[in-house]
């Protein structure tokens, strides 16, 4: 067993993380398709081993998702390199991000967009969403879900564009839409590992 010790990062290991920064470019979101050069200028800038808790920041890099507290979970890399590419922030969005527990996606969202607001996961299906202006013209959600809560899409604008996770007999992908007629239209790009929101689970018909 590896026992990580809880103890103070070091300017040894932040050079190590950026080396390590680099390889995750280099290695993971490049060979998966990822390769906007604003996607990974903001992936460059912004530490990942920050948005884990410290016993779990030498894995931060790895190719898979990382536990956080409270059963919440910092995607791949891979998974918000292809998010964001396919987002295609502007300066003029309005985002709401549905924050999958780590704050990494809105960090790294903030500077490309006009205005982020972030709600959690618990928020967003209990229908606790803050309204804007004109609605949202962006949704981002960090994590796979199998229906989207009303409560979003009523919060956005029309012809909003949405990027999430879906889950569908339990396999994950990444999907792109926007909204029609208050409904969520959404085409599944790639299977990618990406981690489920249980709080959006479509419910279970009934039966003996």
């Amino acid at each position: 067993m590896t026992i990580v010790e809880d103890r103070t990062p070091t300017r040894s290991d932040a050079a190590d993380f950026a080396v390590a920064r680099r390889a995750m470019i280099d290695s993971q979101l490049r060979p998966s398709g990822v390769n906007a050069h604003w996607v990974l200028e903001r992936m460059a800038e912004v530490p990942r081993e920050d948005f884990v808790p410290l016993n779990r920041r030498p894995v931060a890099y790895m190719d898979r998702a990382v536990p956080l507290a409270g059963g919440r979970w910092l995607a791949p890399a891979t998974v918000h390199g292809l998010l964001l590419q396919e987002a295609r922030p502007r300066a003029t969005d309005r985002v709401l991000v549905v924050d999958g527990g780590s704050g990494y996606l809105p960090t790294l969202i903030r500077p490309l967009a006009g205005s982020v607001e972030v709600i959690g996961v618990d928020a967003a299906a209990a229908g606790t969403v803050p309204a804007s202006d004109g609605g949202y013209t962006l949704l981002l959600i960090d994590g796979a879900a199998e229906q989207l809560p009303p409560a979003l899409l009523a919060a956005l604008a029309p012809d909003a564009r949405i990027v999430t996770g879906t889950v569908e007999s339990g396999v994950t992908r990444l999907a792109a839409g926007q909204v029609v007629n208050g409904r969520a239209a959404l085409l599944p790009l790639f299977e990618i590992g990406i981690p489920v929101l249980p709080e959006f689970a479509a419910p279970r018909p009934w039966s003996f």
